[in-house]
């Protein structure tokens, strides 16, 4: 009874030892691989993990078993049992623990009651054979990492546990390809802006088709394209960036100008300018009935005084149906109405000519806006721009002459006839829309020639135009220069005069 007594006591200490409530399990971001313990398999023949403790009074391992259990071969010869050996053994303490278990009275006992008998922890199964670098995790725990695993963010021993789950789980090995074709829509090293030419490729498509009845002019195709994806871009910012400040740059008096407003002012802006076109067309004037000037600068002036309180996103529909209204009366106007005169105050257009720059500014103030409300915003297409840039290489001829009257630009060194060659700046004019222009020096009515060339200017195509908008200096230009430096000089200052508000 005492060996029994002293085992009790044992049993007792271990459960108060134990935690009888499982602590609350960790997340599973929370999870440390390093930590998770492995399966500890027991020895061969070994004892299992819930086996008795020995009793007390037991020998010790190292003892010698002969001293209390009798050899197999003596047990069969009766002659061989020894009586004094016999009662050596300490039987009343092998006799009285078995008895202890049977008995009513080891029941009785108050050690034995007051607390339960500890939960035997069975033995832990063996685990699959594994790598020594693969930790071993649940179902569940992996399908969490599946996230991780498609964005490359899991270590190398969770990439390695969870390729090993995929290859045999099969809704994990969907999921997980389902997830990885999501991780490389978020990676796109492209513009999510479209391309400027799809409408063109569509409205092509559609006119193969089906042509229409009365088609737009060749010549007023860029500007509807440039008014289309100046509205897309206003049809996507918010009733807020209406009011986001821009602020608008050109060359004055030999010095860049700038002016505040906002987006909806840039837009009242084009809408006033657009109505020296309108006038041209003998359509109403967006600016009312009221005496305005011709000037597209005081013109918008003239708006912006009467605007009050601030225009907002109201003046896109005016300004857009202007617009739409102006393509289609160009469109019905006949074969000659291309050559219509539309004055802006100090000289005159005609109406082909007037719609290209009406496209050229359309694209310098969007470029604007969305530089504003950080949009992305492309530059025409290569076609279209190529147009814009053949105007800004005829009309440098009189801006030329125009400074050199003004005392702005070198005298005239050599005067030719109209209509024959004279002396020549070549403007080569690379990449998006480019190509070879030869500007005429001494007389707007001379004709530039290669052979009378007397210097070269090489420009991007969109730093020239933006030359021509007076958004950078004549200095700041010219990519490569060779030859005679005051031609080249006039060239590209002539070139910055040509911007306006």
């Amino acid at each position: 009874m005492n060996g029994g007594g002293r085992e009790g006591d044992r049993r007792d200490d271990e459960v108060r030892g134990a935690r009888r409530i499982p602590g609350p399990r960790g997340a599973v971001d929370d999870l440390d691989l390093e930590a998770v313990p492995r399966p500890v398999l027991p020895p061969p023949g070994g004892n299992a993990p819930d086996e008795a403790v020995p009793e007390q009074g037991a020998p010790e391992a190292d003892g010698d078993v002969r001293d209390v259990v009798p050899e197999a071969g003596a047990a069969d010869e009766p002659d061989a049992v020894d009586p004094d050996a016999v009662d050596a053994v300490d039987e009343p303490c092998v006799v009285d623990l078995t008895d202890a278990v049977d008995e009513p009275d080891a029941v009785d006992e108050p050690d034995a009651v007051d607390e339960p008998e500890p939960a035997m922890t069975p033995a832990t199964p063996a685990a699959p054979a594994t790598s020594a670098a693969t930790p071993v995790l649940s179902h569940q725990v992996l399908k969490a990492l599946l996230g991780a695993w498609a964005l490359s963010a899991c270590s190398a021993e969770e990439t390695a546990a969870v390729e090993d789950h995929l290859t045999g789980c099969a809704p994990c090995a969907d999921e997980a390809l389902r997830l990885r074709d999501a991780v490389g829509l978020l990676h796109t090293d492209g513009s999510l802006d479209l391309d400027p030419t799809l409408r063109t490729r569509v409205m092509d498509g559609c006119l193969g088709r089906r042509p229409a009845r009365i088609p737009v002019p060749d010549w007023a195709t860029p500007y509807d394209a440039e008014t289309a994806r100046l509205d897309a871009l206003l049809r996507d910012i918010g009733d807020s960036e209406w009011h986001a400040p821009v602020r608008l740059q050109w060359f004055e008096d030999e010095r860049p100008a700038t002016r505040r407003t906002t987006v909806a002012g840039v837009i009242g802006h084009l809408m006033a300018v657009d109505g020296l076109v309108s006038a041209a067309l003998g359509l109403d004037d967006p600016l009312g009935r009221v005496e305005v000037p011709l000037s597209p600068a005081r013109r918008t002036e003239t708006y912006w005084a009467a605007t009050r309180p601030p225009a907002t996103r109201a003046v896109r529909e005016p300004w857009r149906d202007l617009t739409h209204e102006l393509i289609r009366t160009a469109s019905l106007g006949g074969r000659n109405v291309a050559e219509r005169s539309v004055s802006y105050g100090d000289f005159a257009l005609p109406l082909q000519d007037a719609l290209l720059d009406r496209a050229f500014e359309c694209w310098v103030h969007g470029t604007d806006i969305a530089e504003a409300v950080d949009y992305p915003y492309q530059p025409p297409s290569a076609a279209h721009l190529h147009r814009m840039i053949d105007l800004a290489a005829r009309l440098l001829p009189a801006a030329l002459a125009g400074r050199r009257s003004a005392g702005l630009a070198g005298p005239a060194k050599e005067l030719v006839a109209p209509g024959e060659p004279g002396r020549s700046v070549h403007l080569e004019v690379e990449g998006h829309g480019g190509g070879d222009w030869y500007i005429p020096l001494d007389s707007p009515a001379a004709v530039g020639s290669p052979r009378r060339a007397v210097a070269q200017v090489a420009l991007d195509g969109v730093e020239f135009c933006r030359l021509v908008a007076g958004h950078i200096s004549p200095v700041e230009a010219a990519a490569g220069q060779e030859g005679d430096r005051e031609a080249i000089r006039d060239v590209l200052f002539a070139s910055a005069s040509l911007s306006r508000l």
